[in-house]
């Protein structure tokens, strides 16, 4: 599970009667309030510990919400003792359309500081939400009065493959299972930085395998689809395969999704510039393979440790331009891929890529027909024989 970020003090949190499990990474979030959840109830067994679900869709529904978890606290337990109040799946605290209602905000900064003077003896309560609007009085006044532990997105992490190989394997160990190295970081290519995917992900694989003893990379290619927040690798992915009809299917995908207007950051210069971004990868690993600088790798903590490793003199420290500035995940892919390519055909690859992005800019050709040529070119239509560099 990804370390949360504890903005309360470790010697102040025990005295604390709220505690707030928040963040990006919802599965985590999730997790951890359920985690917590259950140890509040270890501690203090008691018939009147409440569950509130706290997600709302419009703000009558936010509002109701807000008196309930009030009246909660409020309420003594029937039969004495203390009680513990879990404030379930909040979605009202962040920059969402029903979060940002002035009538919601006010609410919400008037429950804080009804807590600043509320008597908590007896009483714990547990918030669980999505990112919160730290700009907001009632995360300011939570930030004194609670324990908070925020859970960040882990596409804003480096290591982010590491923690979803990590807690694969850890998921397929327990089920009696093994995965083959391949398969291994296709899933996590795949899945991209989603815990909660990945462990959807891995039920359907382990329910596909039955009684195999090794999840294959063919079960992997059959069964899980490029998540959302992959999908932006898996163009450049196919092209450095150099799998044409994967390449086609992808670009076909992508265009669909710009032409629909469903992903307003996607365009189909912004295909050519991730290409650009690819090509560029490729041709760096390919050049420092040559000057012996980096070797083949054939697993992902055998290219991560190559790379924490290895002599950067002389390398610039942006990523754009140094392989050991990059993700260590993308590195292991361009690893694999570089024995594909020839140099020259590399560099053809960065000038054809030019050529097509001034072609989408000033030339009025339809751009699907653009990219569809610009992919066959780079690919070429025969399957490529894989040379050692």
């Amino acid at each position: 599970m990804p370390k949360a970020v504890q903005d309360a003090g470790a010697t102040r949190a025990s005295a604390l009667p709220i505690t707030l499990v928040c963040g990006e990474e919802e599965f985590s979030v999730k997790q951890r309030a359920r985690e917590l959840w259950n140890q509040w109830c270890q501690e203090i067994p008691g018939m009147d510990h409440e569950i509130l679900e706290a997600s709302a869709g419009t703000v009558d529904e936010a509002l109701n919400r807000i008196v309930k978890v009030r009246e909660s606290l409020q309420t003594l337990p029937f039969f004495g003792g203390d009680k513990l109040v879990w404030f379930r799946d909040c979605t009202f605290l962040g920059e969402d359309r029903t979060g940002q209602s002035a009538t919601v905000t006010e609410a919400l900064a008037g429950l804080a500081e009804e807590w600043k003077t509320f008597n908590w003896q007896g009483l714990r309560l547990l918030i669980s939400s999505g990112k919160p609007d730290k700009r907001r009085a009632f995360f300011k006044a939570l930030d004194k009065l609670a324990t908070v532990e925020h859970f960040a997105s882990l596409s804003d992490e480096r290591d982010w493959a590491d923690r979803l190989e990590s807690e694969a394997l850890q998921r397929i160990k327990a089920a009696g299972k093994r995965i083959q190295d391949e398969a291994l970081g296709e899933l996590v290519g795949r899945v991209g930085p989603n815990l909660r995917a990945l462990h959807g992900e891995i039920e359907k694989l382990l329910l596909y395998a039955g009684d195999a003893p090794e999840l294959s990379i063919d079960a992997v290619r059959l069964l899980t689809p490029l998540q959302k927040q992959a999908e932006g690798f898996a163009l450049g992915e196919a092209v450095g395969d150099r799998d044409l009809v994967r390449s086609l299917k992808v670009l076909d995908e992508e265009l669909w999704t710009i032409r629909a207007g469903t992903d307003k950051r996607k365009s189909e210069i912004g295909v050519v510039y991730g290409l650009i971004s690819k090509f560029r990868l490729l041709l760096l690993v390919k050049e420092l393979r040559r000057l012996g600088r980096l070797r083949p790798a054939r697993d992902y903590n055998g290219a991560r440790t190559q790379l924490a490793s290895a002599d950067t003199t002389g390398m610039p420290t942006d990523r754009r331009f140094s392989p050991f500035a990059a993700h260590p995940f993308s590195v292991f892919q361009a690893m694999k891929q570089v024995d594909r390519w020839e140099i020259e055909e590399l560099v053809r690859a960065m000038d054809r890529l030019l050529e097509a992005n001034v072609q989408l800019v000033a030339s009025g050709l339809d751009e699907a027909v653009v990219l569809q040529r610009l992919l066959i070119e780079l690919i070429g239509t025969r399957p490529s024989t894989r040379r050692r560099s």
